[in-house]
């Protein structure tokens, strides 16, 4: 995808231009780009004023900012103790048949982001897999077909 100065300016002109604003306005372009463009950020350091230096390490000491593509629809696994005993490394293995990608990939038609975390606080519904920050709980391999074959429809009714 490329990269629309003109929506960058736009972003920075509604969040505002001082350093204050630095992480909603990451954030704003995050999620028109679902990840933070070298072409963005180097924009962001020009137009606030602010050193590339700077930019980059707000961009990558918080998790919720990638600097690598990512999908239109974020898949995670817990992998907590709980989860784990449960099953959640078959999870891992089924959403990565199904959409075609280890933990850490985007699908090549960027649709899908696989992320595995440590916990999420759910270990009563365990295991979990999260898609786009909706909770699945009590997963197994037949469920998580069928959940993100809803999001793959989603797509092919988008486009089709």
């Amino acid at each position: 995808m490329e990269v629309d100065i003109k929506k960058i300016d736009a972003i920075l002109e509604e969040h505002g231009l001082e350093k204050r604003w630095l992480i909603p306005s990451l954030l704003a372009i995050q999620n028109t780009y679902n990840y933070l463009p070298p072409e963005a950020m180097q924009r962001v350091s020009e137009r606030m004023q602010v050193p590339m230096i700077q930019v980059y390490q707000v961009a990558s000491f918080y998790k919720a900012f990638s600097m690598e593509p990512r999908g239109k629809h974020i898949v995670t696994v817990c992998m907590g103790t709980a989860c784990h005993v449960r099953g959640a490394e078959r999870l891992v293995d089924q959403v990565g048949r199904v959409i075609g990608i280890k933990p850490g990939e985007t699908s090549t038609d960027y649709q899908f982001t696989l992320e595995t975390v440590n916990c999420l606080g759910t270990c009563a519904l365990g295991p979990v897999m999260v898609v786009d920050g909706k909770y699945y709980g009590n997963m197994n391999a037949s469920k998580v077909d069928r959940v993100l074959n809803r999001y793959m429809k989603r797509e092919g009714e988008a486009h089709g």
